[in-house]
């Protein structure tokens, strides 16, 4: 098996899929993308309304954070795509591209190629909807973007009940001033369109394009600098006590080790290593190679290449804190009926087009004022999914009903990703520190969101779609709307599915990458993930994430 390539790329997720097809885009170099997981076949990776079926699967990482202390020591299931596409296969399809200012604040940490101004042509040619009057549209990307196809009476019950509570109905994307809509979604006629469906598969044909699957990389290989040259089964084996390299020159990656059927080979690259791991996976690979911060590296025997203090450091995330109320029938509770199923198979439409999160809004509460936040800006996202998603996705929905949550948009608390070992296999210890942050403004403002969801459920326009009931929390009706709060905030509170931040890039020096993605201390490897992302933004991360995988290719083009 012939594993050189000018570029390799290690992952094939929603920036990783992005990044390889469109450098492959150049017929005079060659491109390798390795992808620890399987195809993506499975009927249900394609079917919208079933993405929750895939968790714990075989297509799932399957993470689990340590106990979050302030979430009752509860710990949080992270799921995480694990095939073609990664996440944006595994998705709920939200196509919510957050604020100007969220870019114009990357701006300000790396550099003006990150700005708004800068990144909406990138926005446009990935959004080729199908709608030409679509504000939207694009003119040349790959990827479908478009209007749910049979959203659910029940979303445009809940949008009724966002204008008779006074917030503004507005078009889905504003740059700003964005108030709450019906969600658009990635999908091409009412099936996911994942980064493999939108940019591997148009590129398939391509001889210079080359996609291994069942690859997981093992660590990323450097000359000079490589502190060790002997070898144990094929690769290097670790210092028994490392010590920061001192490399004649910038150490160069050259490679990178792949368990491709159980053997460890050696992946050359003439060019650069471009990690695409994701905001959990890229910080593991980064310091299972000898760059991160140089007392935990030691820790597991690690050689040290680059003491890099903020890989794995900086992780934020969207907390979200649902409450379910009973509803009349005709919500997604009955999608999994046969007749829903043949709706779908004969014409793509029916409940199974739904990507569950068939609305959203954003609003700022009053805790924002209290802690400083820029005039104009939102602290918290109303979600509405016309069922309850209760039990983090895992269980099998307990009837009919609704559910409004309460997303936390710019925490105030960070996290981390660290190493459990040095062994590849081993999952990395995920903490995101949920609500520690020492002022308690995260839990008055998840607080603050859920009162806000609380008035929205009291409306005419929901009480005539309620029953009055509560799947979540259970025995609602006994509860004041402070209880049910507290109590979700609680014991129900789970993650949105958007870790960023882990390989920040900045103009500074202690940032993991630089405005151009490089990593910083060595040469022929850069980061092109959500995990470069100073901040997360108001919104959803694929969308942004599949920009960063087009901005790399153009700079690695040098078309930036």
């Amino acid at each position: 098996m012939d594993l050189t390539a000018d570029y390799i790329v290690v992952g094939a997720g929603s920036a990783g899929a992005a990044l390889a097809a469109r450098l492959s885009e150049d017929p005079s170099v060659t491109v390798l993308l390795l992808e620890a997981g399987a195809p993506d076949s499975a009927l249900e990776l394609h079917v919208p309304a079933a993405f929750s079926k895939l968790f714990r699967g075989a297509y799932d990482w399957g993470y689990d954070t340590v106990p979050q202390e302030r979430l009752e020591g509860r710990t949080i299931f992270w799921p995480r795509g694990k095939t073609l596409g990664g996440s944006s296969s595994l998705n709920a399809m939200m196509w919510v591209r957050g604020f100007a200012a969220d870019y114009d604040e990357w701006a300000d940490a790396a550099g003006p190629a990150w700005s708004w101004e800068s990144l909406v042509p990138y926005f446009r040619r990935v959004e080729r909807t199908q709608d030409p009057s679509d504000a939207m549209q694009g003119t040349d990307g790959p990827q479908s973007v478009e209007r749910q196809r049979d959203p659910r009476p029940h979303t445009a019950a809940f949008l009724a009940a966002a204008a008779e509570a006074g917030h503004p109905i507005t078009p889905a994307n504003l740059p700003a001033g964005q108030g709450f809509s019906e969600t658009m979604v990635s999908q091409t006629r009412g099936a996911r369109a994942s980064t493999a469906d939108a940019y591997l598969r148009p590129a398939k044909g391509r001889r210079n394009l080359r996609v291994v699957t069942g690859a997981l990389v093992r660590r990323v290989t450097f000359a000079p600098g490589a502190r060790d040259a002997t070898t144990r089964g094929g690769e290097p084996a670790a210092s028994a006590a490392p010590t920061v390299a001192e490399p004649a020159e910038t150490p160069r990656a050259t490679g990178v080790y792949v368990e491709i059927d159980a053997i460890t080979r050696h992946a050359l690259a003439r060019r650069e290593v471009i990690l695409s791991g994701g905001a959990i996976n890229t910080p593991q690979l980064l310091m299972l190679s000898g760059i991160g911060p140089s007392a935990h590296l030691a820790e597991h025997g690690i050689p040290i290449i680059v003491d890099a203090r903020d890989v794995g450091a900086n992780l934020q995330d969207h907390l979200v804190s649902g409450i379910a109320p009973e509803a009349r029938g005709g919500t997604l509770f009955g999608a999994e009926r046969p007749g829903e199923l043949v709706r779908y198979l004969t014409a793509r439409r029916g409940m199974l087009t739904s990507n569950v999160g068939e609305a959203c809004g954003f609003l700022r509460t009053a805790v924002a004022d209290e802690s400083g936040m820029p005039a104009g800006l939102p602290d918290i996202e109303i979600i509405f999914a016309p069922v309850p998603y209760v039990g983090e996705g895992l269980v099998p929905t307990p009837g009919e009903g609704i559910t409004l949550g309460a997303i936390l948009l710019r925490p105030h608390s960070r996290g981390t990703i660290r190493l459990a070992s040095g062994d590849p296999h081993d999952k990395a210890v995920i903490d995101p520190g949920y609500l520690t942050d020492p002022e308690g403004i995260d839990e008055r403002a998840v607080l603050a969101g859920l009162a806000a969801c609380e008035r929205l459920v009291d409306t005419e326009a929901l009480r005539a779609i309620t029953t009055g009931g509560w799947i979540q929390p259970e025995g609602g009706e006994h509860m004041t709307p402070p209880e049910r709060a507290e109590l979700s905030m609680r014991r129900y509170s789970h993650t949105l599915y958007h870790p960023v931040g882990t390989a920040r890039m900045g103009t500074d020096a202690a940032s993991v990458v630089d405005p151009e993605l490089r990593v910083r201390g060595v040469t022929g490897l850069r980061v092109a993930d959500a995990s470069v992302m100073p901040t997360v933004i108001r919104g959803h991360t694929n969308a942004p994430a599949i920009v960063i995988g087009e901005v790399a290719a153009d700079l690695i083009h040098g078309r930036v």
